[in-house]
């Protein structure tokens, strides 16, 4: 999934959205501005496109996330990780309206670069598999909700093993059984949804 996130000062990160939360600061603006490299760094991971012109770019996907979180009540923040798991959620919800855009104006009418496999190398995806990648990961809440929350946090988020286990509290030996468990299902999904696109024509 890339590089692991760097970790500025845990403390005052947290310190940080604590007074989000109680109004004493000015919103999501000194977080974002101090996890920006890693925020930044996750976006382009998620919009390696191919066709450019037909992708957000990482600061427009940023402003989003901020905007988002700005108009937002601030959740009881329990540090770092907690931060990364919200903007995990936010970033994948930015990323489907969009999808969904594009799809509505024409089929397949962007390409992305996503990969559930992080061992794989990055293949092009487009709008309308973003779209099953979602729809599959929505089936997968319904049978196994942690691996859903890993797949989320690990796809969409860029949290390593350790931090996903630190914001489930759970072992990092459960969160690669999970991961492990939610590639192979997910993919087993998503080439059964493209063979049946395929035979729709």
């Amino acid at each position: 999934m890339g590089n692991k996130i760097s970790h500025p000062d845990d403390n005052s990160i947290t310190r940080m959205l604590h007074e989000w939360t109680r109004g004493e600061a000015a919103g999501p603006a000194p977080v974002i501005a101090t996890l920006y490299s890693d925020l930044h760094r996750i976006a382009s991971r998620m919009l390696r496109a191919e066709r450019k012109d037909h992708t957000l770019q990482p600061t427009a996907l940023l402003s989003e996330l901020y905007l988002r979180l700005n108009s937002a009540c601030p959740p009881d923040w329990r540090g770092r990780a907690h931060f990364f798991a919200v903007a995990a959620s936010t970033l994948r919800r930015i990323l489907l309206d969009h999808a969904r855009a594009h799809s509505a104006g024409r089929r397949g009418g962007g390409v992305i670069t996503v990969s559930i496999d992080k061992a794989n190398p990055l293949v092009p995806c487009s709008y309308d598999d973003l779209l099953m990648i979602d729809e599959a990961l929505r089936q997968l809440e319904l049978i196994d909700p942690r691996a859903a929350q890993v797949t989320e946090l690990r796809f969409f988020g860029g949290l390593e093993e350790k931090e996903i286990a630190e914001e489930l509290g759970v072992s990092e030996i459960t969160v690669k059984r999970d991961w492990k468990f939610a590639r192979a299902w997910l993919a087993t999904q998503l080439g059964a949804a493209r063979s049946d696109a395929a035979r729709r024509g």
